[in-house]
């Protein structure tokens, strides 16, 4: 049975037919049914497409997501990836289980994690970033949540309030432990041995260059070392 399904403005954001197989669900399909409101928003190049499937949804937060999408991602665009999509989705959907997720332009938002926690904007700035690094699955998938949370820490505009911050060093972390872990060590390499290592690291992931030996070409030490180095003295 072939089913109309709405690809989200899909022949400005992704290719692909609208006309889809009901059986092979993917994540670009969002179905006809169950939208509450649906909003493009644009502002200078970027627009927003804001579809939200919860009707208790906050208003509020609501407008601050949007608020923060459009004070973040810019500024992630200009730093680490000027041919970045112009145009993004948002969903709100009680349907997703997780806290958010990205994939092909697309940002999925659970509605009851934001009820719960409706001071974690910043999960926005997060997310966002994964559209920017369109790494396309290349790499470790610690580097790339790791880069992405270090984006978080430097633009975030409600981490404080969020209770959101880098974690202190515990003798259980490691570099590849991934997210804020990850991140407070990029914070340190940068401070201490590259300061442009994110950026270069970003490159490197993005065009499918990345490999071991890219820490010491980076920084002069392998990865081992250099976490050794960071626990010794991580102060940032």
């Amino acid at each position: 049975m072939i089913k109309m399904k709405v690809l989200l403005f899909a022949s400005a954001i992704i290719a692909g037919s609208v006309v889809v197989n009901a059986q092979q669900k993917k994540w670009e399909d969002i179905g006809t049914d169950g939208f509450f409101t649906k909003d493009s928003i644009k502002q200078g190049k970027y627009t927003l497409i804001f579809i939200n499937k919860d009707s208790a949804f906050s208003l509020v937060t609501k407008q601050r997501m949007i608020d923060a999408f459009f004070k973040v991602y810019p500024e992630e665009v200009k730093r680490f990836n000027k041919k970045s999509l112009q145009k993004v989705v948002f969903v709100i959907d009680s349907a997703y289980k997780g806290v958010a997720a990205t994939s092909n332009g697309i940002v999925k938002y659970s509605p009851e994690w934001f009820f719960k926690h409706p001071e974690d904007i910043d999960v926005v700035t997060h997310e966002v970033m994964h559209i920017v690094q369109d790494y396309k699955g290349q790499g470790p998938g610690w580097v790339t949540e790791g880069i992405a949370d270090y984006v978080r820490y430097k633009y975030g505009v409600n981490n404080e309030k969020g209770n959101w911050s880098l974690p202190d060093v515990k003798p259980a972390h490691n570099y590849d432990n991934a997210y804020r872990v990850t991140a407070r060590f990029f914070v340190w390499i940068e401070k201490n041995k590259n300061k442009s290592f994110v950026d270069e690291m970003n490159k490197h992931m993005r065009e499918g260059t990345y490999k071991p030996e890219l820490w010491k070409q980076l920084t002069g030490m392998p990865v081992d070392e250099l976490w050794k180095a960071y626990v010794a003295n991580p102060a940032i």
